[in-house]
């Protein structure tokens, strides 16, 4: 069953909208859904003719949001240029808590793996370090709002342009700003909650602390060049949390 929704496709290659949980390749051999796994069933017949699946932008088990894929190989050589060469344009939006206040906010703040540095029971995560790779994010509030349901109420939803490409980067820069995403586990309100996470899944407990399953982060936009660009409007799950506010 495909689980993701096709924006454009070419001879060259697919832009799709990725929903929140769908992984992009398998991580355990579990045969759990992927979506590389899902494009080479609808691709089957390129493949047999010599085409490939290579996703060009990764996005993160619970990130939504647009993804771009090559089924040629020089049309994956030719993204990965674009890449390195960074032309190709990222914009991302992100439902954060509180109010900034700044209108626009440019973080230049080098990413590393704190594991290196410090003592982290979860392996991957990430911080801010000198010793880390250049990571560079620009930020601008799109929308203050407040939730009457939620205990702290005060939301924004804010338009994340990453110049740099680090792993969690967008997490990690809003979080050091006092402005962590809505619904992220590692770098929310404690870390415990991502281990309580995976020993219990989701619970009670879990929804009071951080009020969304997932954390609140939508690939919005994908720009190649100034002739190419592709929109995703936020997924129904962070458009009503919007929604609810006041």
């Amino acid at each position: 069953m495909i689980q993701f929704e096709i924006v454009d496709e070419t001879d060259d290659y697919v832009v799709v909208n990725k929903p929140p949980f769908l992984l992009i390749h398998p991580t355990k051999p579990n045969g759990a859904p992927t979506l590389w796994k899902q494009l080479r069933e609808l691709l089957a017949f390129e493949i047999a003719s010599g085409g490939q699946v290579s996703i060009v932008n990764r996005l993160d088990r619970e990130t939504s949001g647009l993804v771009l894929v090559a089924k040629t190989a020089a049309a994956a050589r030719e993204f990965g240029l674009l890449m390195q060469r960074h032309s190709l344009r990222k914009e991302y939006l992100a439902i954060v808590w509180g109010w900034p206040e700044w209108e626009h906010k440019l973080i230049d703040a080098p990413l590393d793996r704190q594991s290196k540095h410090r003592h982290s029971v979860i392996w991957l995560k990430q911080m801010i370090h000198v010793a880390g790779a250049p990571a560079q994010t620009e930020f601008f509030v799109e929308r203050r709002f407040r939730r009457s349901t939620s205990p702290d109420d005060r939301f924004s939803v804010i338009r994340a342009i990453p110049r740099t490409g680090r792993t969690h980067q967008i997490r990690v820069h809003l979080a050091s700003i006092g402005h962590p995403i809505v619904g992220d586990k590692i770098y929310g309100p404690d870390e415990q909650l991502y281990l309580r996470f995976i020993e219990t899944g989701w619970t009670h407990e879990l929804e009071q602390k951080l009020l969304l399953p997932r954390h609140a982060l939508h690939s919005a936009k994908l720009g190649i060049e100034a002739h190419r660009e592709w929109t995703s409007a936020l997924p129904p799950d962070l458009a009503e949390f919007c929604s609810g506010g006041l």
